[in-house]
């Protein structure tokens, strides 16, 4: 007797596909190692068919596992967008939300979150620090606080204020060169993990014959390397601005490039309580820090 799938084993066989390995699923699902070989055994027993071929490196569908996939996609997609509307009939301003932000902006968020406790003291925040949009769509975060010139369309949000960037260098390096053109500098570069940048873009367009003395994968890395005196970055003015033994070359932020401080969420969930009033808070607190973020606040000595 052929045994009825549920949404649990369909989510299993996903979870499968998408990693290629038991190991990596288990990861995904939180669960075990063991967990996973069992219940994916049990699943084509109950199937009387192979999902799945077994290689040495991982697992790789067969057709009747594609198909098995394609169809948890489908119900997948369903899923999350019945959890998006019925979460966005929620009127309490009660429960978990889940924020994304940048390495760069964490700083800026955590600075205002005890006053946010303090005006709704029943929302729980979860915090996840990562330089790639999260995929508000899948739920991975339900508002995503990004320095972007142009957000997803998919998404909908409020554009905080502008951010601006201006070239700093240490105290040190700066010292007798700051008359110097800019390609005759030392300068830090970035890796391919923040190629799509608006940094990565003016350095591509700016600097093409500039002496690169290292490659970082992060902007704090960035900064600290200028602050090291290994040559001239470019830094948006709320990171450099704030950190003291840093100098911009210029008194004035650059023209380019620009960028927009942006906080979005998905359409489904813009009227949720906790998401409306977290929005909103948010928004009030980083308008306060307008001056930082649009490179008009004083530099410390």
């Amino acid at each position: 007797m052929v045994k009825g799938l549920d949404w649990d084993d369909l989510r299993l066989v996903l979870a499968v596909v998408r990693e290629g390995t038991l190991s990596g699923a288990a990861r995904r699902l939180d669960v075990t190692h063991s967990t996973v070989f069992r219940r994916l055994g049990a699943i084509e027993a109950g199937l009387g068919a192979r999902l799945f071929e077994r290689f040495r490196d991982g697992y790789v569908p067969t057709p009747a596992g594609e198909t098995a996939a394609a169809s948890a996609l489908k119900l997948e997609e369903e899923v999350l967008f019945l959890e998006r509307r019925l979460s966005g009939q929620d009127l309490r301003p009660f429960g978990t939300v889940r924020i994304a932000t940048t390495d760069t902006l964490s700083e800026m968020l955590m600075r205002h979150l005890p006053a946010m406790r303090r005006v709704h003291p029943d929302i729980q925040l979860e915090i996840t620090i990562s330089n790639t949009m999260a995929n508000l769509t899948r739920r991975e975060a339900e508002i995503a606080i990004r320095p972007t010139p142009d957000p997803p369309e998919i998404l909908v949000g409020r554009r905080v204020a502008g951010i601006a960037h201006a070239v700093y260098g240490s105290h040190a390096y700066l010292s007798g060169r700051q008359d110097e053109a800019l390609a005759g500098h030392d300068w830090i570069g970035l890796d391919d993990a923040l190629g799509h940048t608006v940094i990565a873009a003016w350095m591509r367009q700016t600097l093409r014959a500039a002496r690169l003395t290292c490659r970082v994968d992060a902007l704090p890395a960035l900064r600290d390397a200028a602050l090291a005196g290994l040559g001239l970055a470019l830094l948006p003015c709320y990171l450099g601005d704030r950190t003291a033994g840093l100098r911009r070359l210029t008194p004035e932020p650059l023209a380019e490039p620009r960028s927009a401080l942006w906080l979005l969420t998905h359409e489904d969930l813009r009227h949720t309580a906790r998401i409306r009033a977290t929005l909103d808070f948010l928004a009030k607190a980083f308008a306060g820090e307008r001056a930082l973020l649009e490179g008009s606040e004083p530099q410390p000595g």
